[in-house]
């Protein structure tokens, strides 16, 4: 290992050093029975609703959870964990089970998405990772799902990687912006390991190292012509579409892909070349806007008319900028058949294993969470059995199916809810079966 990465054998020491102290003392006080705890995110007004990610990484990480022996060495020099601890810990794997909803699902404020049952040292000892690889793609997701609800119908590229905070949330936020509606990625990696769409156009530095714009386009028509997306804001945005034009038609192109605006006043610049693309012939010709775009800027430039066809977006989408971090928790419901819950203000938990129902009714959206052997014959049950005795329970479904899932859960969302300024901020109804549980646990 280079020591500048995380790699698939040492991941799990990403954690919080109190995971395993605390892991320590229970496995030497003996305090490992059964335990259940559910992660969720609490309420914030810039966001009516979230779309669920990052399951799949989950279960496979969970699947392949090891203490290696360099590892163990590692901890042992730390002088806080006891022989038989981590002798436990060389044998450790994750045999508890996992409920979660599905990816692509649409799910509201303080309703749990992940439920695990497993033994208490199991279970606190995943805590951060779960809440780690769970908490970007849901954030990223979540932000692409908002992009999507104001294109009218407009493509969207993710075009983040060399802004992302990281190669790994690089590559989360290509996987969790096509899962939300994108069209596609500029991360070849995220292609190659996804199957995502691969897109792409051309840097200024492309443009500057040839001697005027004209001969930059036409190298690059040269060698891709099926392909040429030509960036016309070098120097001068309108002169570089007219530049554009004529390496076109120098070239002998009959049909023109399109041109790319990264800066300026793209209102009047998307109509000022759209007017000279359709006199010069080229009315199918794309105008691809980028450079701080994100949900704000595409709904604005829509309802002025803009005519753009496709939108890159990139650091404000894979750093959801507006919104950049989730808060959410991990916490204890259950521990030996007894519920569990906090009474801290502001920061109450609901005790006991749960369940969130779902009903469609007309056009609204109706979830209640109550306890886990609760029934509705008619509500769906959100949280589904994906791993059992530390496996997962058959196969997850594809990315393009998740897309696919999410796609038909958001035409279903209410518009009061999608509101990207204000939206309705639902949040689920409690059950009586656990309010009840509540006032019982706090009485005792």
């Amino acid at each position: 290992m280079s020591g500048w990465f995380v790699c698939d054998r040492d991941y799990p020491l990403l954690t919080d050093l109190y995971q395993l102290t605390m892991a320590n003392i229970y496995f030497q006080k003996n305090l490992n029975d059964m335990a259940a705890f559910d992660f969720f995110v609490r309420p914030n007004p810039k966001r009516g609703y979230y779309v669920m990610a990052g399951v799949a990484e989950l279960v496979d990480l969970l699947e392949n959870f090891r203490f290696d022996e360099e590892e163990l060495a590692f901890l042992q020099s730390l002088g806080k964990f006891s022989e038989e601890f981590l002798e436990y810990l060389r044998l450790f794997r994750f045999g508890g089970e996992v409920w979660a909803i599905k990816e692509g699902e649409i799910f509201f404020a303080n309703e749990p998405v992940v439920s695990v049952r497993a033994s208490l040292i199991e279970a606190q000892i995943i805590e951060t990772l779960l809440i780690n690889i769970l908490q970007l793609p849901i954030l990223v997701a979540t932000k692409a799902a908002r992009c999507f609800s104001v294109a009218r119908g407009t493509s969207l590229v993710d075009f983040g990687l060399r802004r992302a905070q990281g190669k790994d949330a690089g590559m989360q936020a290509a996987r969790s912006s096509y899962l939300a509606g994108f069209l596609g990625t500029s991360n070849v990696l995220a292609a190659k390991e996804f199957g995502i769409p691969a897109f792409g156009t051309m840097a200024h530095s492309f443009v500057q190292v040839h001697t005027d714009e004209r001969e930059a386009f036409a190298d690059f028509i040269d060698i891709y012509p099926e392909n040429a997306i030509l960036l016309v804001d070098t120097y001068d945005t309108i002169e570089g579409v007219k530049r554009a034009i004529e390496a076109v038609k120098g070239e002998g192109l009959k049909k023109f892909k399109g041109i790319r605006i990264d800066s300026g006043d793209l209102l009047s610049l998307s109509k000022k070349a759209r007017e000279m693309l359709d006199v010069a012939g080229f009315t199918d010709a794309m105008i691809i806007a980028s450079g701080g775009i994100d949900e704000y800027e595409i709904e604005k430039l829509l309802q002025e008319d803009a005519p753009i066809d496709a939108w890159g977006v990139g650091t404000k989408l894979v750093t959801s900028a507006d919104m950049p971090y989730l808060d959410c928790a991990y916490k204890l419901v259950e521990y030996a058949n007894e519920p569990k819950m906090k009474f801290s203000p502001h920061k109450v938990t609901l005790p006991g294993r749960k369940q969130v129902f779902r009903w469609y009714k007309e056009e609204k959206i109706e979830d209640i969470v109550d306890l886990f052997d609760a029934s509705y014959t008619d509500a769906k049950p959100l949280l589904q059995l994906v791993m059992q005795e530390g496996k997962a329970v058959g196969e997850l479904p594809s990315l393009q199916e998740s897309r696919e899932y999410f796609m038909q859960n958001f035409q279903k969302l209410p518009e009061n809810v999608k509101d990207i300024h204000n939206p309705t901020t639902y949040e689920p109804t409690i059950s009586p079966n656990i309010q009840n549980l509540i006032k019982r646990l706090k009485s005792s």
